[in-house]
């Protein structure tokens, strides 16, 4: 896990900063109030802390059900699907052998999960949200993708490889 994963997102920060701020102010108001006026506003303060509770329980449940959300299979590529065994085939192994050597570093599973989405279409940073893995090293991947796709002999007319065939017309 992350250390950014316990971080609250700008939306959640700035909910909870509103009800810390309703709780510090009718805190403080419960200490100038009069005697006839405190049960109000302690009743207040126990509703500004139970919504302040519901609001990380609502925000707890929200990140566990987004995590377990099932990823979508990428489209089915010209080869059939591209998720088949296949699908491994031009993986950038040696590219991401100085990673997979680190202490801290991504799994193998990962790496071949992320290639596979890449394959799909998906880009860098969606990649990186979903599997956990650094922005930098999913773009690794979607650039090998996009270089696999380009390939030694699909650069066009004006960079030496041949003319692509014309479109089928039915």
């Amino acid at each position: 896990m992350t250390p950014g994963k316990l971080l609250p997102r700008r939306g959640e920060a700035a909910g909870l900063l509103v009800v810390l701020v309703l709780l510090v102010l009718e805190a403080l108001a419960l200490g100038e109030a009069s005697d006839p006026d405190r049960p109000v506003i302690g009743a207040a303060l126990i509703g500004a802390a139970g919504s302040g509770l519901l609001l990380v329980a609502a925000l707890l449940v929200g990140r566990r059900l987004a995590a377990r959300r099932m990823l979508p299979l990428p489209p089915p590529g010209p080869d059939g699907p591209v998720y088949s065994t296949r699908a491994l085939e031009g993986f950038p192994m040696e590219a991401v052998r100085p990673l997979l050597l680190t202490e801290d570093g991504p799994h193998l599973n990962q790496l071949y999960a992320a290639w596979v989405l890449a394959l799909g279409g998906h880009t860098a940073p969606w990649i990186g949200r979903r599997l956990d893995l650094p922005v930098p090293t999913a773009r690794l991947l979607v650039d090998a993708v996009r270089e696999r796709r380009r390939g030694p002999n699909r650069g066009g007319p004006d960079r030496g490889g041949p003319k692509p065939p014309p479109p089928n017309r039915c």
